[in-house]
């Protein structure tokens, strides 16, 4: 009886622990890694959130920046760090759903290594191309120019098993396009090398190409989404420009270690929501095309089994495969 006593007393010590924890977390910065380098759509929605994070949790969200192996390695680095609220992970489509069955070999389990936190928005990956470089205005004009020429163009990605590579990679088996791929460590490098000539096409996510589109240093040819983007009306769906059935979309959304206390997932995961919620966010999420959804943890991981699923379906029908 006594030993039955001495259990549920550690419990409710234990609870008490975890109570008095997440109603003072965060009593030091948090550090949230965007497995992307600076400039790309990943750093740009965390920088966004993490801005306001540190506002109203009173402690600074500090971005760290650890772009390799299609999001791998950031992302590996939270799955392996102390599971106590104070490392989190940007995660995408690609870290979280795609590259478990794009990589021969993962360092991770993106379904029992992370423990969901929060949703921040959804974007469709917009097709772009260096306006010196390519002529074409149109999908149908870039297909005959690119087959006029086998591998004349070179498709840029933010890295290997992303959703932009992926986009691209599916873009080529359909049409039957033949362009060679650069890969590069996130999607603001290579966005500078598609503005500079070194690569020719991309299919970025839409923040993060879509100032350079309206400037004019790049051309918007379509968006690879089934409907058409608000934030640029006027550029057309794959699907309108003749690729039946395309479809690809990317997610961004925070995730910590398994293990960390619920507690601080929710406390995270209302502090989240409050912040997307806010004017300033929504005008800025909807200016880049950030589709913003407000999900629970347990929304999100559910969410992000299925995705594992519908991409698991597109790698294998793409062909893909990396060491």
């Amino acid at each position: 009886m006594k030993a039955v006593v001495s259990i549920i007393a550690g419990g409710l010590v234990l609870l008490a622990s975890l109570a008095a924890e997440a109603q003072t977390y965060p009593s030091r910065p948090v550090r949230v890694i965007v497995p992307f380098a600076a400039g790309g759509t990943t750093d740009i929605f965390a920088r966004l959130v993490a801005d306001k994070l540190s506002q109203s949790l009173g402690q600074q969200f500090i971005i760290d920046n650890r772009g390799g192996a299609g999001g791998n390695i950031g992302a590996d680095a939270v799955a392996k760090a102390a599971p106590d609220g104070y490392t989190l992970v940007m995660g995408t489509v690609g870290t979280h759903a795609i590259n478990a069955s794009l990589y021969a070999r993962m360092p991770f389990d993106p379904l029992t290594d992370f423990a969901a936190v929060a949703y921040t928005a959804g974007v469709p990956n917009l097709m772009v191309v260096n306006p010196k470089n390519v002529k074409a205005t149109t999908v149908k004009d870039f297909i005959a120019e690119a087959k006029a020429t086998p591998r004349k163009f070179n498709m840029a990605s933010s890295g290997n098993g992303t959703s932009i590579h992926l986009s691209g990679e599916m873009f080529k088996q359909v049409t039957g396009v033949e362009m060679p791929h650069v890969p590069y460590r996130g999607s603001g490098p290579a966005i500078n090398d598609l503005v500079g000539g070194q690569v020719d096409v991309m299919f970025d996510n839409l923040p993060s190409s879509i100032e350079q589109a309206k400037a004019g240093n790049l051309r918007a040819l379509a968006v690879t989404s089934a409907t058409r983007s608000p934030a640029l009306p006027d550029v057309p769906t794959l699907q309108e420009s003749g690729l039946a059935g395309f479809d690809a979309t990317s997610w961004f959304a925070l995730f910590a270690p398994k293990g960390t206390p619920p507690e601080i997932v929710t406390k995270l995961n209302a502090e989240v929501r409050k912040v997307l919620e806010t004017p300033e966010l929504k005008a800025r999420f909807a200016d880049l095309g950030g589709d913003i959804k407000l999900m629970s943890p347990d929304e999100l991981t559910a969410f992000v089994r299925a995705e594992h699923v519908k991409w698991a379906a597109a790698v294998k029908a793409a062909g893909a495969r990396l060491e």
